[in-house]
């Protein structure tokens, strides 16, 4: 559904990005892991098309992305945000309905609200949830606001950013369950980036390392632990020594 092919960029005399090829297929689950600074969300970001590479082709479904028309191709997608991005003056069913409200097919109000309600409920949260702000949740809680904004619209396809950071193990491990769940109901093609390695067993069909701008392996999330690629082992369990340098 979404193929990289010698994907580049560079920010200055940083290369972020040193010609990534990477296959997304539908209604997989990829999880993209690495360290911080690696490019992660710089490739998450050349795919939705809010950055676009050096050379090199991302395609969506054939379609060069960067060809692509804006409106129509960023209504396949859905995103939960690193930190949530919920906006503070809006009471938390308008958040989730956001897109519904403000797209191109303006939904009325009252339509909107319903179909808020029952997001907030699929992950979750009581109906009582959607006329607070955002300020009067839980860490947890507003995480799950924005899956419900993720899904609200219905999307094709679902990015997934640093999904439990900042959350406690408990919470990671709800989050990643409502994830994996909502992408299997939605048929949903799913890319995640993230360094949780309790996250990549729970919610991940493929895996993709990627250091110094490459993707170093990628195969199934049941050949991970036992792959010899060094970068990979080195990564997964933590260890101090190995090709990837730690930064002191």
């Amino acid at each position: 559904m979404i193929t990289l092919s010698g994907v580049q960029k560079t920010f200055g005399e940083n290369r972020v990005l040193r010609g990534i090829d990477l296959t997304i297929e539908k209604g997989e689950s990829l999880v993209i892991i690495g360290g911080s600074g690696t490019g992660k969300s710089v490739l998450l970001k050349c795919v939705l098309g809010l950055v676009l590479p050096d050379s090199g082709t991302i395609t969506l479904d054939g379609q060069d992305v960067t060809h692509a028309d804006r409106d129509a191709f960023l209504a396949r997608f859905g995103m939960l945000f690193q930190g949530g991005a919920l906006f503070d003056s809006l009471r938390v069913w308008e958040n989730v309905a956001f897109r519904l409200l403000r797209g191109a097919q303006k939904m009325p109000k009252r339509d909107a609200r319903e179909i808020a309600v029952e997001k907030l409920r699929r992950v979750g949260l009581k109906p009582e949830t959607a006329d607070m702000f955002p300020a009067e949740l839980s860490g947890g809680m507003q995480k799950r606001v924005g899956l419900a904004r993720a899904i609200a619209a219905e999307p094709e396809i679902i990015f997934f950013d640093e999904p439990t950071t900042g959350l406690d193990p408990i919470m990671s491990g709800v989050i990643n369950e409502l994830i994996r769940e909502i992408v299997h109901e939605m048929g949903a093609t799913a890319m995640t980036i993230t360094h949780d390695m309790t996250s990549v067993r729970a919610i991940a069909d493929k895996v993709a390392m990627l250091h110094d701008g490459l993707i170093r392996w990628t195969g199934p999330v049941s050949e991970m632990d036992a792959t010899p690629d060094p970068y990979v082992q080195q990564f997964i369990h933590g260890r101090a020594t190995g090709p990837i340098e730690s930064v002191r």
